[in-house]
């Protein structure tokens, strides 16, 4: 078992007091090592800079869900279409809606996602499986 001792003051610098005790079993010490071995950092380094990594996307997917949760079910139905590589005219033959409503749909959940364009929000929500809006 590997224990390494991270200042919690490098994830969180507004709390400089703490310090986070990560233990690993051996294979993940193991992986943790090659990896370091491969950046060229310490295991210390290593592992804080996946810890921060992952909190960062954490962060992101949860805000992802969050707007997703504001959309409307229209606006879901849209984006979840997209996602699927439809076309504005095949959502809106779809939906039984105008593509001026589709574009409308997806001017506003793209701003509520601060996204800029479909393929933004197709990458940001690649890992979503949106299979059974088919």
């Amino acid at each position: 078992m590997l224990s390494i001792k991270l200042p919690w003051r490098r994830l969180n610098p507004a709390n400089l007091s703490r310090v986070l005790l990560l233990e690993l079993d051996p294979l993940n010490a193991r992986y943790l090592k090659q990896i370091a071995a491969r950046t060229g950092v310490s295991c210390r380094q290593a592992a804080q800079n996946l810890l921060k990594d992952a909190l960062v996307d954490r962060q992101v997917s949860e805000a992802h869900l969050s707007h997703w949760r504001a959309l409307t079910p229209r606006q879901q139905q849209v984006a979840a279409l997209t996602c699927l590589n439809f076309t504005n005219r095949q959502i809106a033959a779809r939906l039984s809606i105008s593509p001026q409503t589709v574009k409308a749909h997806l001017r506003n959940l793209l701003q509520r996602f601060e996204l800029h364009s479909k393929a933004e929000l197709r990458q940001a929500l690649e890992d979503w499986d949106f299979s059974e809006w088919i």
